[in-house]
């Protein structure tokens, strides 16, 4: 374009529009938590839509007699077993003791599954010695280890704790081990010629690549936690959710037995949107 056909910016113009795009910017930025706040509002109610469905129809199908009350009891039923057991002072009981085994073993299984999946994941040496075997044990069904525990262990809380880690330590171990031999070769060499070796390429390069993998195994591990948490507490234990149902099931008491299932899925899905949190903060400061 020839100079006489250009257009002329003033200092001021400029200025002006510098301005006009910052405050553009700032309006921008300031909308954006009510409106991020507005879209999870949406998708919890989204969410809730469901569950309602089934509530609804858990009701009908109770009140109209399709169901005799020994084969699924009511919702009201079911609260009036919840109350019941709030006035004995039982429930929190047998919420915070299942709570702080899953906790426990869930935390003690995450950790060692780390270090043996970063083991296996970065030693080629300990790949082919380990992993056949490690595999072999994943196999084991959880309620195969519950008499060799009461055996080793007894029938104390070690051996409950010690089965819930067991069950969390695989799905951890499996895809941090899968997640690191998938490391682009090409950043860690990069790294490495920038004298970052050991220890620190492990946790400045490799381990930030797979921290979606990381934690998609901790989601799978906190969630085997809950699922080896039944079979735990089936090593002679007198309370929590897993003895509810059992002592529930041997008594005839239906009511309370669909009140610990909806109890354990409640709770699950706290703990594990719990976790999804971490793990956005994690994925925005490292991945």
């Amino acid at each position: 374009m020839s100079a006489e056909y250009a257009t002329p910016v003033s200092k001021e113009g400029l200025e002006a529009t510098g301005s006009a795009i910052t405050s553009a910017s700032a309006a921008s930025r300031g909308s954006r938590p009510g409106g991020t706040a507005g879209r999870r509002a949406g998708i919890i109610l989204l969410g809730l839509i469901v569950p309602a469905l089934i509530l609804l129809a858990w009701h009908l199908s109770t009140a109209s007699g399709f169901f005799r009350p020994s084969q699924l009891p009511s919702p009201a039923s079911v609260l009036a077993a919840a109350v019941d057991l709030i006035e004995r002072g039982q429930l929190a009981t047998h919420i915070l003791i299942s709570t702080q085994r899953v906790i426990l073993g869930f935390l003690i299984g995450s950790l060692l599954g780390v270090l043996a999946g970063a083991l296996l994941g970065l030693s080629r040496l300990a790949d082919v010695l380990l992993t056949p075997t490690v595999g072999a044990l994943r196999a084991v069904p959880s309620l195969a280890w519950v008499p060799l525990l009461v055996l080793w262990i007894g029938i104390n809380e070690d051996s409950k704790v010690t089965l819930i880690t067991i069950g969390a330590f695989f799905p951890v171990f499996t895809t941090l081990y899968l997640g690191l031999r998938h490391v682009d070769r090409n950043l860690v060499e990069a790294a490495r010629a920038f004298g970052v070796n050991g220890v620190r390429l492990l946790t400045t390069v490799q381990l930030p690549a797979v921290v979606p993998a990381l934690f998609s195994g901790l989601r799978l591990a906190l969630a085997q936690s809950w699922l080896f948490l039944v079979a735990a507490e089936l090593i002679a234990s007198s309370m929590g959710l897993g003895f509810l149902l059992t002592d529930s099931q041997q008594t005839g008491r239906v009511d309370r037995i669909i009140l610990a299932i909806i109890l354990l899925a409640v709770i699950g899905k706290i703990t594990d949107a719990l976790l999804g949190i971490a793990e956005r903060w994690a994925v925005r400061r490292w991945a």
